[in-house]
């Protein structure tokens, strides 16, 4: 299956899964990953603001707080296709850009660069067990990947996880994906 077919697939999953069930499981994976030893250890987290369906974020985001944790979003700059990340202290510090998605307002935030954040936490909507995964289409975390070198998460449903995807020479796997019943480590990791 190409990778678009199979985005399609895969969201139209997401899309029928009923809500209680999704924040049931969106809390099981939240337990899971505070308790991994590379999300402990860090002092800065880069993590996306989630829209449904995806694995619930902003729940996280709160208890990553609660922790201690410095929290970084994603700005997307369209024109080049490029990521920059912000500290946010506060849900207040966003604002609604295109598709509705929200996004930190700079002049609100601090500007991080990617050595400043320890570990990222990759969104995607379909994966294999080998950490690669197909995100929406527009390749602003595969180029952000490129040039980072800490650890790499990603939260995702069972659902979400097949055995196979279509891999291209630039796409790169996340370390761990934690799942409501799997914890699957890449074989690329250290």
């Amino acid at each position: 299956m190409d990778k678009s077919t199979l985005r399609k697939s895969i969201l139209h999953k997401l899309n029928n899964l009923d809500v209680n069930v999704h924040n049931g499981f969106s809390n099981h994976i939240h337990k899971k990953v505070l308790v991994e030893e590379k999300i402990q250890n860090a002092q800065v987290i880069g993590i996306t603001l989630s829209s449904f369906p995806e694995v619930d974020t902003w729940h996280l985001i709160k208890k990553l707080w609660a922790m201690g944790k410095q929290v970084a979003v994603p700005k997307c700059e369209p024109a080049t296709r490029g990521m920059t990340f912000y500290e946010i202290n506060s849900f207040d510090q966003l604002e609604v850009v295109y598709m509705k998605l929200k996004e930190p307002i700079p002049s609100l935030t601090k500007r991080l660069e990617p050595t400043q954040i320890d570990v990222l936490i990759v969104p995607g909507v379909v994966f294999n067990k080998q950490g690669y995964r197909i995100g929406y289409g527009g390749g602003y975390y595969d180029r952000f990947l490129s040039g980072y070198n800490g650890a790499t998460f990603a939260l995702a449903f069972d659902s979400q996880i097949v055995n196979e995807i279509p891999i291209e020479r630039f796409d790169l796997p996340v370390q761990c994906i934690i799942t409501e019943t799997q914890r699957i480590r890449s074989s690329k990791v250290e």
